[in-house]
C-alpha cells in the first residue's frame, strides 16, 4: 500500500517544518523530493518500505517538541467527497452550555463536567441531562445572547468553503443544540444538520432535551447513512471532533481526525491535530495552498 506522510506546522513554526521535512527526507527512504503544499506550512513525503506506524513514530521522533501535526494515510482515496464535523471546541471555539451556564453563575461548575463527559469520564447523556436542568428558568432570549458569543475556530470557513467548492457533501453533527448548530450551518454552508433540541415552556428553557439525543451512536450513524444517501462508501469520508462521544463517527470514517482533543480521544484516535488549524485537513487530503478558498 502507497503512504502519504503529511507534516503540517502551526503559523509560528515554519522554520522547525523545514528542519523536520530536512531530517525525514534524509533519515526515512522517501519517493522523490518532499512536496510542499504550502511553503512553510505543510509538505507531503511518500514513505517507501515503511508501514504507516513506522512513518509515523520516525516523524514523531524528529518533531520532538515542535508544534508539527502528522498525518499518514494511504495515498488512494485521499480527497474525501463527504464531511462530517462536531460542533463545539471543533467548527466553534466555545462550548455553548458553558455560554448558557454562565446566566446562572455556574459556569466553572458545567465546565467541569463538560470536561470530563468529553475525555469520556462520565456518560454523555447523564453529563448532558445534568447541565441542561440547571439552565431550568432561564428566559430563551438567552440563546440569542450566548448565540451572538459564537466564535469560529480559526480554519472553518476555509475548510467548509473549500470543500463545498471541491463538491463534497457537508455535514454538521453536535451533540449541542440546533438553535446554535443551525445558525453556523447557515453561516458556512452545511448542507445537514443534526443536533439535540432544547425543550422551550412559556418562553422560557424548561431545562430537558427533547428526545430523542443525539449521542456517540447517532453521530457514527449519521456519517454512514449520509455517506450511504451520497452513494459513496465509509472509505470516502472525512470527520473530525475532539471529544469522547465522537469516537465511534472518528473510527467509522475514512479519515478520522481527533482536533485538539481531550487527551483520552487524542490517545483513542487514528489520526489527529494538536497544533494547527483546521485548514490542517485540507492539507492533509492533499489540496494546495492555492486552492484553499478563504471566504
Amino acid at each position: 500500500m502507497d503512504l502519504v506522510m503529511t507534516l503540517i506546522a502551526r503559523a509560528d513554526a515554519g522554520k522547525a517544518l523545514r528542519r523536520v521535512v530536512d531530517t525525514l527526507a534524509r533519515s526515512l527512504r522517501v519517493a522523490g523530493a518532499p512536496d510542499w503544499l504550502a511553503p512553510g506550512i505543510a509538505c507531503d513525503l511518500v514513505p517507501v518500505g515503511s508501514t504507516a506506524v513506522t512513518a509515523e513514530a520516525a516523524a514523531r521522533q524528529a518533531i520532538g517538541a515542535a508544534a508539527i501535526d502528522v498525518l499518514v494515510q494511504p495515498a488512494a482515496g485521499r480527497r474525501k467527497r463527504v464531511l462530517v464535523a462536531d460542533l463545539e471546541a471543533t467548527i466553534i471555539e466555545n462550548e455553548m452550555l458553558e455560554e448558557l451556564a454562565e446566566f446562572v453563575g455556574l459556569r466553572a461548575h458545567v465546565a467541569e463536567i463538560t470536561r470530563r463527559a468529553m475525555n469520556g469520564e462520565l456518560d454523555f447523556a447523564a453529563a448532558l441531562a445534568e447541565r441542561v436542568a440547571l439552565l431550568r428558568g432561564l428566559p430563551a432570549t438567552v440563546l440569542d445572547v450566548a448565540a451572538s458569543r459564537m466564535r469560529l475556530m480559526p480554519g472553518a470557513r476555509a475548510l467548509v468553503a473549500t470543500s463545498r467548492a471541491a463538491g463534497v457533501q457537508t455535514a454538521l453533527v453536535s451533540g449541542g443544540f440546533t438553535v446554535f448548530a443551525e445558525r453556523i450551518a447557515a453561516e458556512l454552508g452545511f448542507d445537514r444538520v443534526v443536533a439535540n433540541r432544547l425543550d422551550i415552556a412559556d418562553g422560557h428553557l424548561a431545562g430537558t432535551v427533547a428526545m430523542p439525543i443525539v449521542t456517540r451512536e447517532t453521530k457514527r450513524e449519521t456519517l454512514l447513512t449520509f455517506a450511504a444517501q451520497c452513494g459513496l462508501p465509509p472509505a470516502a469520508t472525512l470527520a473530525v471532533g475532539d471529544g469522547a462521544n465522537d469516537l465511534p463517527m472518528l473510527g467509522a470514517a475514512g479519515l478520522g481526525v481527533a482536533f485538539r482533543a481531550k487527551p483520552a480521544v487524542a490517545a483513542a484516535s487514528r489520526w489527529r491535530i494538536d497544533h494547527a488549524d483546521l485548514s490542517a485537513l485540507l492539507y492533509a487530503q492533499g489540496y494546495r495552498a492555492a486552492e484553499i478558498l478563504q471566504r
